[in-house]
């Protein structure tokens, strides 16, 4: 028996009686936190539904598809959020701002039945001015109409499922429709800065714009105060600095008048600058002030900016013009019951914790404009970001120009974040139907894209089409999945000397296309940084672990290369190729410490592996292995390289590696960058055992372990093909 929908008085009853989480301001790099009120929380959706339509609860902002929401109502396609909403008197004489973090597809904003916004983009910000529509301490209702069309092939959308389906259904995962981020009111000056640019590319000092509006902005008076930032270090929890009211150090500032059209410019310069990299994630808050020229009460926002330059030179890439390596883990932001949306703020930046304690230093959010939250934390604990919107999946006019409209307000939300180093745009030609090369217009829309982001922003590498098929780009990026470790090593190595550019890609069961990393033959096969954005293989966890340790260590064998991004950092749904499983916890990866895999120092040893669990069989004679060290930080590495046999599966720190068997390496030396020649590792059998591994680590001449590495050793037979076969 169907139960009847729930009567309005009724969805009354379940808004007052929800609990109400302490909400965290959801912008906390545009800082206005001491004037605002969250309308987050239990909100009533109208569903239509034929005959019946029904009004449910919602919980605000959870997609409607999740269960997090209290709705779990997957490809509906249009509904109406309500809820009342109260400006506080105390408010009287500002401005009040209605603020919209993300919104999935169209929405239309109406308070008291009168529309007054209409906003399309299912994954920018936007803001509705309530000034006229509701005096301080007055009330009205507030509905914001939804349309999420099933078919999603001509809109941005990134991996949410679309009906009919996108050519890469296989990857893609449960819709976001609906409010999916914040919901907030804030209050403004009557004067004040709608946007503010800030760029920390001259390490001495910011380059500041602010864009004012409201009353009278022409001639107004602009204040920018520059302070350090209390808590920028990396363990300081959220919420610290400016959020908490502190800031140190002695502040400098500047005084600007806004131009005709609004626009005040100027730069402020730092007497001793303190700059932001990973090892050292200094911020500052920019306090700007901004008052009318006919005066009145002034509008202040807190940004935070930091000090820092990314840039390629040739072939690699330099980060406050020291070389930098990116050891990188591509995240694709989804939970089980939230979908795209974070169940709490907490649980949002814990995925970065996580990916610093795996050992990467560069995030790559996957097409997926991440809640600015996220970013902000990234900034203050130093982890390097990559970031990307999300692209339709098929190719046209309108899915170009809907791609295209999305990069402007990713700009201007996004760019202040000194984490950010990489700016990406389509990924693998999706929304380009995979047809760059046979198709001129296809190209001129990754082209467009390109140019369109430079102009906005030339601070940052632009990457066009991650993974194939390069028109334009400032990295050459590729994807490249291979389970075979003879053929993965080999290709990775034709890659880095430039003998091919070309390797097979799997689209579906049924078709494997030879993708190029470049869209035509004029585009240069040198002069820019190349790395790998995509890799990984392995059907079960051990498999995963086992590729992941050597496919990264052929990597590191090549010093042309940039860089890399291991897919991924979690499982989503039915993707399993995370580190963590869906709810964030370890998978067995065999005794492998990805620390070891990621490290700055790496041991790279000269061996084809079988297979997972038997690198090689269990040596009868005197073992002999050649080992390298690439090391990707300051200074020379010296020391030797050790050996001893373990019991199979022991991870490093278990039991003591006891003393080195046999005798320890020769001395070897790795300089910065520089994959060291080889040394010689000379083991004996590990005696009459099924299975064994042998320990391997780096000792430099103070006696530090600098890196840890293993091989294991164990029975190889082929592969069990009997039984009945299907010829046909």
């Amino acid at each position: 028996m169907t139960s009847a929908p729930p009567r309005p008085d009724a969805v009354r009853a379940a808004l007052s009686a929800a609990p109400q989480a302490a909400p965290a301001y959801p912008r906390p790099d545009l800082d206005r936190s001491h004037r605002w009120t969250s309308l987050d929380g239990v909100w009533e959706l109208d569903v239509p539904g034929g005959a019946a339509p029904s009004t449910v609860p919602i919980t605000v902002p959870f997609a409607w598809e999740t269960v997090a929401s209290g709705v779990g109502r997957t490809w509906l396609e249009h509904a109406t959020y309500r809820r009342r909403i109260a400006v506080p008197a105390e408010w009287a004489g500002a401005r009040t701002v209605l603020c919209f973090g993300a919104v999935h597809h169209h929405a239309v904003v109406r308070v008291d039945g009168a529309v007054l916004a209409e906003h399309v983009g299912g994954s920018t910000p936007f803001e509705v001015d309530l000034d006229g529509v509701l005096a301080p301490g007055a009330e009205g209702v507030l509905e914001v109409e939804v349309h999420a069309p099933a078919d999603k092939r001509a809109i941005p959308h990134g991996k949410q499922r679309s009906i009919p389906r996108d050519d890469y259904d296989g990857v893609s995962f449960t819709p976001t429709s609906g409010i999916w981020q914040p919901v907030w009111l804030e209050a403004r000056g009557r004067t004040y800065a709608a946007r503010v640019t800030v760029r920390g590319e001259s390490l001495t000092g910011f380059d500041v714009t602010v864009d004012v509006a409201g009353d009278a902005p022409a001639g107004a008076l602009v204040t920018v105060e520059v302070a350090a930032r209390a808590g920028s270090d990396p363990g300081a929890g959220p919420g610290a600095g400016r959020a908490a009211g502190t800031t140190t150090g002695a502040a400098e500032s500047i005084e600007l008048v806004a131009d005709g059209t609004g626009t005040a410019s100027g730069r402020v310069e730092i007497a001793e600058p303190r700059l932001w990299s990973p090892a050292g994630p200094h911020l500052y808050v920019l306090t700007v002030t901004t008052v009318s020229a006919a005066g009145g009460e002034p509008d202040r926002v807190a940004v935070t900016g930091g000090l820092r330059r990314i840039e390629r030179r040739g072939e690699h890439l330099y980060l406050n013009d020291e070389r930098i390596y990116l050891r990188g883990v591509l995240d694709q932001g989804y939970w089980p019951e939230s979908g795209l949306t974070a169940p709490d703020v907490g649980t949002l930046v814990a995925d970065l914790e996580h990916a610093r304690d795996l050992g990467y230093n560069l995030v790559r959010k996957h097409i997926k404009l991440e809640d600015p939250r996220w970013l902000h934390h990234a900034d203050r604990t130093g982890m390097l970001v990559w970031a990307e919107p999300p692209a339709p999946s098929r190719f046209g006019t309108e899915a170009a120009q809907a791609f295209e409209a999305q990069i402007a307000p990713m700009v201007e939300r996004d760019g202040n974040h000194p984490s950010i180093v990489v700016w990406g745009l389509y990924n693998e030609e999706w929304g380009l139907d995979w047809d760059i090369p046979g198709s001129p217009d296809r190209a001129d829309a990754a082209l467009r894209a390109y140019e369109t982001l430079h102009a906005l922003d030339n601070t940052r590498p632009i990457v066009e089409n991650s993974g194939w098929a390069h028109v334009r780009t400032d990295l050459v990026d590729w994807h490249y999945y291979d389970e075979d470790p003879a053929a993965w090593a080999a290709n990775v190595a034709a890659l880095a000397a430039g003998t091919r550019d070309d390797f097979p890609v799997r689209l579906a069961p049924d078709f494997l296309a030879k993708k190029s990393l470049y869209g035509s033959a004029d585009h240069p096969r040198s002069g820019l940084p190349i790395l790998n954005s995509e890799y990984g293989a392995g059907f079960t966890s051990l498999e995963r672990a086992w590729h992941l340790r050597w496919q990264t260590q052929e990597l590191r064998r090549h010093d042309r290369f940039a860089g890399y991004v291991y897919t991924e950092l979690t499982d989503v749904e039915h993707e399993m190729a995370g580190l963590l499983d869906v709810d964030r916890r370890p998978k067995d990866r065999g005794g492998l410490d990805p620390r070891d895999v990621n490290a700055e120092t790496v041991l790279v040893v000269d061996l084809v592996p079988v297979h997972a669990g038997a690198d090689l069989a269990v040596p009868e004679a005197d073992l002999v292995l050649g080992v390298h060290v690439s090391h990707h930080g300051p200074g020379v590495v010296r020391g030797q390289v050790r050996a001893a046999w373990v019991p199979a599966g022991t991870p490093f720190g278990e039991g003591g590696v006891g003393e080195p068997l046999g005798t320890g390496s020769e001395t070897v030396e790795a300089k910065p960058f520089e994959l060291s020649p080889a040394v010689t590792v000379t083991v004996p059998p590990p005696g009459p055992v099924t299975a064994a591994r042998l320990h391997l680590w780096l000792v430099d001449d103070g006696g530090a372990v600098r890196a840890r590495t293993f091989v294991d050793a164990a029975p190889i037979e082929e592969p069990n093909r009997r039984g009945l076969r299907w010829d046909g």
